[in-house]
Parts: C-alpha cells; sequence; structure tokens
C-alpha cells in the first residue's frame, strides 16, 4: 500500500507511518454518517490517520471532535494530520486503550456521535507485524467491547455509527440491543451489481424505531462509479 499523502478537497492526510492506509471503508462512514441531529460533542474510535475525524470536521459545527488511537505511530500521525487542517483547534486525539478511555470518561459529558471503523479481521491469520495486526484484527478491539463502551459514552439523543462486515451485521445488531441500542438506519454496500453485499453501515440509537435499509453500490464497471457513490463523496475525493 502507498505511503503517500492522501489528498482530498479540503485537507491532506499523510499516512507514511500508520499501518492501515486510507480505504474506502472510512471515507464511506464519514460521508454517510447523519449529522442531522447537530452534534456537538463527536468521538471516533480508532482513528488511524484521522481521516473520519477530519471528513466530520469538515462536515460539521461541532466544537469538539476527540479521536482515540492506541498504536503510538499512528496516533503521532493523527496528531500531525488534526494540527495541518484548518480544524487544528476543534480536533484532539488520545493516546490510550478504549477500555481505558471508557472508564475515565463516562462519568463525564456525553457523545453525540460516536463513530467507528473498528479492526474486524477475527480468522487466526496475522501479518507478523504488530502494529498492522492491531490495526486490523478484531481480538485488538473486539465488537462486543466496542458497543458496549460505546453505549456508556453515548448521549441521550446520540448515534454510534459504524462499517463492518455484512457478515457481522446480525451479530452486531443482537449485541446491540443488550445494551438498548437499536439500530435506525442500516446500509448495505456491494462492489457492483452483480456482486455480494460486502459492508454494513449501521447507525444505532437508544430509540427504537423500524430502521430504515437501504443499498448502495460503489461501481457499475472498474473505476466507473455510481452515481450514489459519486453523490455521497463528493465532497471529498478530488476526482469525482
Amino acid at each position: 500500500m502507498s505511503n503517500q499523502a492522501f489528498k482530498f478537497k479540503e485537507f491532506t492526510v499523510n499516512q507514511d507511518r500508520c499501518a492501515m492506509k486510507i480505504g474506502t471503508d472510512g471515507v464511506l462512514l464519514g460521508a454517510w454518517s447523519s449529522l442531522q441531529h447537530l452534534p456537538e460533542r463527536i468521538l471516533d474510535i480508532g482513528t488511524g490517520t484521522g481521516l473520519i475525524a477530519l471528513m466530520l470536521a469538515q462536515r460539521s459545527d461541532a466544537m469538539l471532535i476527540d479521536a482515540l488511537e492506541i498504536e503510538e505511530n499512528a496516533y503521532e500521525q493523527s496528531v500531525e494530520n488534526f494540527e495541518n487542517s484548518d480544524w487544528g483547534d476543534r480536533l484532539f486525539c488520545y493516546h490510550a486503550a478504549f477500555d481505558e478511555f471508557v472508564e475515565e470518561m463516562q462519568d463525564e459529558e456525553k457523545y453525540d456521535l460516536i463513530i467507528s471503523n473498528p479492526p474486524f479481521f477475527s480468522e487466526d491469520y496475522k501479518t507478523g507485524k504488530e502494529n498492522r495486526d492491531q490495526a486490523r484484527f478484531a481480538d485488538a478491539l473486539p465488537l462486543y467491547d466496542l458497543i458496549k463502551g460505546a453505549s456508556l459514552l453515548l448521549s441521550e439523543n446520540g448515534h454510534f455509527d459504524l462499517i463492518i462486515p455484512f457478515s457481522e451485521e446480525e451479530n452486531a445488531i443482537s449485541t446491540a440491543e443488550k445494551f438498548k441500542l437499536f439500530p435506525n438506519k442500516i446500509t448495505r454496500v456491494k462492489g457492483t451489481e452483480d456482486s455480494p453485499i460486502k459492508r454494513s453501515l449501521i447507525s444505532f440509537g437508544f430509540e427504537k424505531p423500524n430502521p430504515k435499509t437501504e443499498q448502495l453500490i460503489l461501481e457499475i464497471s472498474r473505476h466507473n462509479y455510481t452515481e450514489d457513490f459519486k453523490k455521497l463523496v463528493k465532497d471529498f475525493y478530488l476526482k469525482l
């Protein structure tokens, strides 16, 4: 994967020290997450390069956008990317494990939006590179722990948004229900019309509505993107 800086329309993300580079999942989540409830306080869990936090800073007027990153190199890089952006006064990154962060912060003021593109490879395979494995494997932050912690940090009318493999959707919804979180919007992502569903974007909240379920197809053919995808990410990608 490239170590080159990734230039978006309103900010640049350096990624040479991060195990996990800029990918479609993060961009999808950062663009898809609803801001209609006008969140004042936002938390990005496992921020990596800081991409999603930067996207939300561009999209919103939130007075505070916190980010959390356990891997040291990624933490330092996200801080650098925040400082180099136009929104450095609203962005702050914590270098800590999620369980420690939850324990420290759960009695403080709650977050109106919590967002995460979590590690999701639960297979036995490991690359042998500790920082990349930590960024990519679910044992670094199990889905159960992520959802439980988010429920403790979320404001009454807040949203908890994440992107996961479609195969984990049912597990995530049943786990969230244990913590009184319910899906209010689900978007299932396919690469092309004929390909299987690859990802689920889910927005959880404490209210229990009938969830709105949609489908998003990314490409008509290789590098020929659908209008729905282009509309979603047009404020970010330079060439769309």
